[in-house]
């Protein structure tokens, strides 16, 4: 048995079960393979994620001037630690946040911001936090930064036309923290996106942990599968093209949170991989935009946001 930081004791068989997929047994991998299994970058091939991420960067920097009125609002003092807002008409729209991904090291709101694009065609208002990256930050901080920035949004929103409840989302590394953050008052239900929820196995992949370096401390305490979870609607989407280690880690994560009968859909989206999926978030009736919308209390009518 391992204990969450909530005091309830998970049994660690569950907690730590195999995440590779296709019934492999992860102590029986060679540390290249092990190295391979997250390594979404080069399952794809670097050019390609280069590629996708140039177009989401260009997109998002679109959007960012198209909204410029309540963009880099700081919620603490580091140069990341700050909020992009992107206001409905209706200052009680649910509210849309995505945190980004990459591994906890790279990434930003600048270049994700375009993820919001799908739900602010329907009417909602958006939102992404940034937050200090690896080795800058701990995945303990990391967690802390984001656990003060929903306290400042939960202060400070109304007053930049906010007041609806928050959907909360992530993709990857931000799919992970999503989860952690579930259970912030203001949050109503989730939508996780190809997340890692054991953070174990990550200890022997040399791209992730060089600079996150997590600690015994962090596995036990900040894997999502080792701690009770939230009885909050958390969605799980992944896609069928991406590693079968990423597929499993939600495939498990989603039979984990069933075991203990808590909400949420299990959402395969055919034919993505870790990189593709994303692009779901830009259209405004895509399967993940859907997702978003029937996680809301209610849903606002289309209307076009500030």
């Amino acid at each position: 048995m391992t204990d969450s930081p909530t005091g309830t004791r998970v049994p660690t068989a569950l907690a730590t079960k195999a995440v590779v997929g296709n019934g492999t047994n992860w102590e029986t991998l060679s540390l290249a393979a092990r190295n391979l299994a997250f390594n979404n970058v080069a399952a794809v091939g670097p050019e390609v994620a280069r590629e996708k991420t140039a177009v989401w960067a260009a997109a998002s920097q679109v959007l960012r001037a198209q909204h410029p009125l309540h963009l880099d609002l700081p919620y603490a003092q580091g140069a990341r630690t700050q909020w992009d807002l992107y206001p409905a008409l209706d200052p009680k729209a649910p509210c849309y946040v995505h945190i980004h991904g990459g591994y906890w090291q790279r990434g930003s709101k600048e270049v994700f911001a375009c993820m919001a694009e799908g739900v602010l065609a329907c009417g909602w208002s958006a939102a992404l936090p940034g937050y200090t990256l690896a080795p800058d930050a701990s995945l303990t901080q990391i967690v802390h930064e984001l656990r003060t920035a929903l306290a400042w949004f939960d202060t400070h929103a109304s007053a930049h036309g906010i007041e609806g409840p928050i959907v909360l989302s992530g993709w990857s590394a931000g799919g992970h923290l999503a989860a952690l953050l579930l259970g912030h008052r203001r949050v109503v239900a989730g939508l996780a996106i190809s997340g890692v929820f054991e953070l174990a196995p990550l200890r022997d992949s040399p791209h992730v942990n060089d600079k996150v370096q997590l600690t015994e401390v962090e596995i036990e305490t900040l894997s999502p599968m080792r701690l009770l979870g939230v009885n909050k609607s958390l969605s799980i989407a992944y896609g069928t093209s991406e590693l079968p280690a990423m597929i499993a880690s939600s495939r498990d994560f989603h039979a984990h949170r069933a075991h203990a009968d808590l909400p949420g859909n299990l959402l395969p989206i055919v034919n993505q991989n870790h990189f593709t999926i994303l692009d779901d978030l830009r259209l405004s009736n895509s399967q993940l935009t859907r997702e978003i919308l029937q996680l809301a209390p209610h849903r606002s009518k289309q209307t076009t946001s500030n």
